[in-house]
């Protein structure tokens, strides 16, 4: 069996073991469920060793004053923190209005804007996917995901999400920018991911007082559209889910797409150092990608290209 069919038989499977886990662990209390959680979290603090010498490098870096003792704490507290989203996820077919109510509670709902085009950022933070589910039930809401290797496991995902209203744009495809530009027009949040380096144009912006890689294009589409950006970020409070919601950004096309992108990773800074168990250590946020990297002399470039616009214009 090649590589692509032992991926895709991988897919098939994993895709039939989450269907399985979801349907049982639905039918259990979600106290019940997270404990759970918690259990196959502390595992994998013991088991997935790589993941674990990683994430303690990471934070022991962004958190120099932190002795081993507190990086080991919020490391393991984290994987506990993950082992609980990913039984939560399993668990979100049972969220309605009702459940949402009695498990998740809301700061500045009033910066919400249902009906009108704007553009959601967060990052891993809290339950990211749990978050999306209750704020769909507020306005409509598209996200753009970053497909997997294997097509069942995206399948997966996008069910969840479409059964919770949320339409899903996937970013690889021919007609993202098309569907991207018509969900704000049809008055959807248009909702991003900002907190990973991942294979799109992006600049490096100062994350915890080092440069890493951030993706450009939700900063350039909100200064193209003009749409107002909304921070979002969940964090876990016992066993609710809090949400806050940050006063719009409201942009001009004047403003400057790089030093918007760092603002908002600012933002997303801020949001962990509030929580830190309860972001992903063990991404490799700092990696190199100079295919992607938006140079300093292309900045330039665009800078120029966009006066030159500007004085045609008048």
């Amino acid at each position: 069996m090649n590589i692509p069919a032992r991926r895709a038989f991988r897919g098939r499977i994993l895709y039939r073991v989450l269907r399985v886990l979801s349907s049982v662990i639905r039918r259990l209390p979600l106290g019940f469920a997270r404990a759970i959680g918690l259990v196959l979290g502390h595992m994998g603090w013991h088991a997935l060793r790589h993941h674990r010498s990683r994430a303690m490098t990471n934070v022991a870096a962004a958190f120099p004053e932190w002795t081993p003792r507190q990086c080991r704490a919020t490391i393991r507290s984290m994987f506990h923190h993950l082992g609980m989203t990913l039984v939560e996820v399993l668990w979100l077919p049972n969220l309605d209005a009702e459940t949402c109510a009695r498990t998740t509670t809301f700061e500045g709902l009033e910066n919400l804007r249902p009906g009108q085009g704007t553009i959601g950022l967060t990052g891993h933070c809290g339950n990211w996917e749990w978050m999306a589910h209750a704020i769909a039930m507020r306005s409509p809401l598209t996200v753009l995901h970053r497909g997997r290797d294997e097509p069942m496991m995206n399948l997966y995902i996008r069910d969840l999400r479409a059964n919770a209203g949320i339409t899903t744009i996937d970013r690889g495809s021919t007609a993202a920018a098309r569907e991207m530009i018509r969900a704000l027009r049809n008055g959807s949040m248009l909702s991003f991911l900002l907190d990973q380096n991942i294979r799109a144009e992006s600049v490096k912006v100062p994350f915890f007082g080092r440069p890493a890689l951030t993706p450009i294009g939700p900063a350039r589409l909100a200064l193209r559209t003009g749409a107002p950006i909304i921070r979002i970020f969940g964090e876990r409070r016992g066993g609710k889910l809090h949400i806050r919601i940050l006063e719009p950004i409201i942009v001009s096309p004047e403003d400057d797409p790089v030093a918007l992108t760092a603002r908002l990773t600012a933002d997303i800074e801020a949001q962990i150092r509030r929580v830190p168990e309860q972001w992903v250590w063990m991404h490799n946020r700092y990696k190199d990608r100079p295919k992607w990297d938006v140079t300093e002399s292309q900045k330039a470039e665009g800078r120029r290209q966009k006066a030159q616009g500007r004085r045609k214009k008048k």
